[in-house]
């Protein structure tokens, strides 16, 4: 027999049905947002999304929360303030090696950049295979390495020409660690511009553990430093992520030569040609997975998990996990711990919100 239903009983099913929907706890996900560029190659200045940029490779942050970047393909170092303002900073724009004001000198496909405590900037001229640092003064000098055609006079000076350099840091005693991508290497500027072979040997390319020049890496890319001063490396075509202790020791902490997405303890991870990393206040390091087009995680104690990024190409903001990117490159954390990605391929510089 069927029996009318009251109106309490219709209240209590919609309750039902609608209640566990709406207690769902809201998505408490890191935020990607578009900081900086339209997507678009180009070269303009403005705020936000009225500035373009060509093909950005790195990022860095100083102690007053401006943002500086590699602006690659366009020759110039390009800041931004923290209300989101491009200028260029330094660079005419034309392929070159003249040092001198920053209107005036050029670059070549710079594809490193770093700030050291005092806001001396240090750039990976990549192309011209120089070590440049633009002062405080506004003067943009040579720091390392030989310019094309000058002559190797002795072996010493041989010693000191990189090959394509691409991450840069730089300690608080004023040394400056790059890796020498295409001599394999990691090398060591000291404050006086003596370059030495900090860690893997030259024309030994390959993926091995140890001490200084017993070590070997595999085209390295971004590097970055902790305040212990351990160097972290994204050893770029061997999908791994390597530690350099102070003393030049060389470990394996994450990855292996495999190449893959899966995200898991140590070596059990795997990445795709990594190419930033940063280093959080908690010792967490962020790495710009490039080739899996997200950004990865590795926590204190070796757990590597997917940070932000769908594996996707794309330029789609959101949270995190819906998020997507295009071949990120570089990877920069301020003093407040919001996180800056060089999106190389959509010519963007994207904000996540931890």
């Amino acid at each position: 027999m069927n029996k009318q239903r009251t109106t309490g009983q219709y209240i209590v099913l919609i309750l039902f049905f609608v209640l566990p929907v709406a207690c769902q706890p809201p998505d408490q996900s890191p935020m990607v947002t578009t900081f900086a560029g339209n997507g678009v190659m180009g070269l303009a200045d403005g705020v936000g999304q009225e500035a373009s940029f060509a093909n950005l490779m790195a990022i860095a942050t100083d102690s007053a929360g401006n943002i500086y970047v590699a602006d690659s393909h366009n020759n110039l170092i390009r800041k931004i303030t923290a209300g989101g303002r491009v200028t260029t900073l330094a660079g005419s724009g034309k392929a070159g090696a003249e040092d001198g004001s920053t209107a005036t000198c050029s670059f070549f496909y710079p594809a490193g950049i770093a700030v050291d405590r005092k806001g001396n900037i240090y750039v990976s001229d990549t192309h011209n295979s120089l070590i440049r640092k633009i002062g405080l003064s506004g003067i943009v000098t040579t720091i390392a390495g030989l310019r094309a055609g000058q002559l190797q006079a002795s072996s010493s000076q041989a010693a000191e020409r990189f090959d394509n350099p691409a991450g840069i840091a730089v300690d608080d005693s004023g040394y400056v660690y790059v890796a020498d991508w295409a001599n394999d290497l990691i090398r060591k500027i000291s404050p006086d511009g003596k370059v030495s072979d900090f860690a893997g040997r030259r024309g030994s390319r390959g993926a091995r553990d140890g001490q200084g020049t017993e070590a070997s890496f595999y085209l390295p890319w971004g590097i970055a430093l902790d305040s212990q001063r351990n160097l972290y490396v994204c050893d770029s075509y061997n999908n791994m992520i390597r530690k350099v202790s102070p003393q030049g020791k060389v470990t394996t902490i994450a990855g292996n030569p495999t190449k893959g997405a899966k995200d898991g303890l140590g070596k059990a991870a795997s990445f795709l040609h990594p190419a930033g990393i940063a280093v959080d206040r908690a010792g967490n390091l962020l790495v710009a997975d490039a080739g899996n087009h997200r950004i990865r995680k590795i926590s204190p104690d070796g757990m590597v998990s997917t940070f932000a990024g769908n594996g996707s190409r794309g330029r789609e903001d959101g949270h995190s996990a819906r998020a997507s990117f295009n071949r990120p490159y570089g990877l920069a954390i301020d003093k407040l711990g919001v996180i800056y990605v060089a999106d190389y391929l959509n010519n963007m510089v994207r904000k996540i919100n931890p």
